[in-house]
């Protein structure tokens, strides 16, 4: 079966916030305060904006990026442009490279949650990937965006 654009972004929509609960997909694709309005019939807080980047670790010479060198990293550029907070987690990943061999590796994921209103946001998050494919000769830095409600 075929799916349209919107129809995509509808599942997509609906499946991110059937697990964060709280916001019909109509809703979320409407404006943030039309979405607000409907997500604070449900449960308390604001819609806010939740980047995750995944980090890759496998360097083009075989080596990986160290805990401590993401930490590095982590200091000066990610608590730089994001310092009210973020998580970082640690897994496993794989994916398919563009010479098209799948890549299993350690990886890195950060979670940015940040308002609407934070104009400064998306430039800052690809500087950061940016500067961690150069840095760490990557092919890529997955970043994931979704709507979240938040409350603290």
């Amino acid at each position: 079966m075929a799916f349209s654009r919107r129809t995509a972004l509808v599942l997509a929509v609906t499946a991110a916030v059937g697990l964060g609960g709280g916001v019909s997909a109509s809703a979320a694709l409407e404006s943030p305060t039309t979405a607000a309005a409907a997500a604070s019939q449900t449960s308390p807080g604001d819609l806010w904006k939740r980047t995750e980047l995944y980090f890759g670790t496998g360097k083009p010479d075989g080596s990986a990026v160290t805990p401590a060198e993401f930490e590095n990293f982590s200091e000066k550029e990610i608590t730089a442009a994001f310092p009210d907070g973020f998580t970082e987690l640690t897994g496993k990943g794989q994916y398919k490279g563009a010479s098209g061999e799948i890549v299993r590796e350690q990886s890195f994921v950060v979670i940015v949650l940040y308002p609407f209103t934070d104009k400064n946001a998306n430039g800052e998050i690809e500087a950061i990937r940016t500067d961690y494919k150069r840095l760490f000769e990557q092919e890529s830095v997955l970043r994931t965006d979704t709507v979240q409600q938040v409350s603290f």
